[in-house]
């Protein structure tokens, strides 16, 4: 049968047929509306309760605001009729514990809200409603039946814990000695982009003698997550479209492709979840460094494809945990580097520190691999480790399916106060994620 999945910011209508269609929703708020006697249903993903006014590129479907009327209308275009629909809905999780001073982080339950509003004054009953609480679920719909169905991202029961070999420290340090060294090619751009000496001419003949790197290259050109008009075929063409600067983060982007894990267990809850998360947190932290002027975009989209490198020498040792870290972090409330610290005596963050003096890596960087999650530590460079946090952050609560952790929002007001921002404004950094994010490689959640 053949699966569709609904990223956010888009919605998807379709008959009756051998079909599903699903999102993969934290934050993010998921409607499904369905005209059984007509055989019409669809599903919207929206991110956000309305526009935020900012100068973002608008699409109807991102907000709930616009998205809900133009969906139901959508639906009764294509033949579905009003008095017929039922509405079915999921998502909408909290940022984190939100008081009475921090309802600009209820984004999910204002969405809810102004969708739930927008079906009442249409007349359009909801059957099925499963919004708030702190964690993800998934919204599937069955265009077979019909029907609407909302379950945990991930449900399998944790293995015996007594079964599972326990590493060492040294187990881990020996681990980390042999993890193949960083790509000198992806080293050269690292240090070229930190240093604002980027320059293409110094690695090109490199990306055009290798042709994995360069097929990796223009295979991310030619994805969602940029959105060209036109089809890259090569490196020159993908200079010209792209540009100079982004073509090099690309090239590192693809060179480092290899290190991260490319499996459906372990630290990724999808196929390459890891390198997905990395790559979109990359994004977002240069989105970010743009918007607040607090760091050099080049060195945020370095610091944001390396932050989780430490989970790299971990994953091995993680895998038949998995269900045991999913369950403790998002039904019990337990931190990820915690949990990784009483099972593996050394959290991601301290290995990825270790990882980044083996690589020999700008202490810049070695500084958010160490404190992404407590950026209040970091002590070269507060503003930059902070921004990181932020994108992990944004790509945790919007962005689900990818990894089984989440990251803490205890200290989120000071933290964005660090970058000279508001808790009112946390809504204009959602607005700002880059759209083809979501887009790029969903993949899927196992079961």
């Amino acid at each position: 049968m053949q699966k569709d999945i609904i990223s956010s910011g888009k919605y998807a209508v379709s008959e009756a047929g051998p079909r599903v269609m699903e999102a993969y929703l934290g934050t993010c708020l998921g409607i499904t509306l369905c005209d059984a006697q007509n055989g019409l249903a669809g599903l919207i993903h929206l991110l956000l309760p309305e526009p935020t006014g900012t100068n973002v590129t608008f699409h109807n479907a991102t907000y709930a605001s616009t998205g809900v009327p133009h969906f139901i209308g959508a639906l009764c275009a294509a033949g579905a009729s009003m008095e017929n629909l039922r509405a079915c809905i999921a998502g909408g999780a909290l940022i984190g514990p939100v008081s009475e001073q921090d309802l600009s982080l209820d984004i999910g339950g204002r969405t809810a809200e102004i969708a739930q509003d927008i079906l009442q004054k249409s007349h359009i009953p909801v059957v099925m409603a499963e919004v708030g609480g702190y964690f993800g679920c998934r919204l599937r719909l069955d265009l077979s039946t019909l029907e609407t169905g909302i379950k945990p991202l991930y449900t399998s029961e944790a293995p015996p814990q007594l079964d599972i070999p326990v590493p060492t420290l040294q187990d881990i340090e020996d681990r980390i000695q042999y993890i193949q060294p960083i790509p000198q090619i992806a080293l050269k751009i690292l240090r070229m982009l930190h240093e604002d000496k980027c320059s293409l001419r110094h690695i090109g003949h490199q990306v055009q003698q290798d042709q994995v790197i360069a097929s990796r290259v223009i295979n991310l050109c030619n994805s969602a997550l940029f959105g060209l008009r036109y089809t890259v075929d090569s490196i020159d063409r993908a200079l010209i479209l792209v540009g100079e600067k982004q073509l090099l983060r690309l090239v590192m982007s693809a060179s480092l492709q290899t290190m991260f894990p490319n499996k459906t267990y372990g630290y990724s809850l999808c196929k390459g979840g890891m390198y997905q998360h990395a790559l979109g947190t990359a994004m977002v932290a240069s989105e970010l460094a743009s918007f607040t002027g607090r760091a050099a975009p080049d060195v945020a989209y370095t610091a944001g494809l390396l932050h989780d490198i430490g989970k790299i020498p971990l994953d091995q040792y993680l895998s038949p945990l998995v269900p045991f870290f999913y369950r403790a972090v998002h039904s019990e409330g337990f931190e990820l580097c915690r949990l990784e610290q009483e099972q593996f005596h050394i959290s991601h963050t301290e290995a990825g520190g270790l990882l980044a003096e083996h690589w020999q890596l700008p202490e810049t960087l070695a500084d958010v691999i160490r404190h992404h999650h407590e950026p209040e530590k970091a002590r070269v460079d507060r503003d930059l480790t902070t921004l990181v946090y932020l994108a992990d952050l944004l790509m945790s609560r919007f962005q689900m399916g990818q990894k089984p952790d989440r990251m803490n929002t205890h200290r989120l007001a000071q933290r964005l106060q660090q970058l000279g921002l508001t808790r009112e404004q946390f809504p204009v950094l959602v607005d700002r994620i880059p759209k083809g994010v979501f887009q790029y490689s969903p993949g899927v959640p196992r079961e």
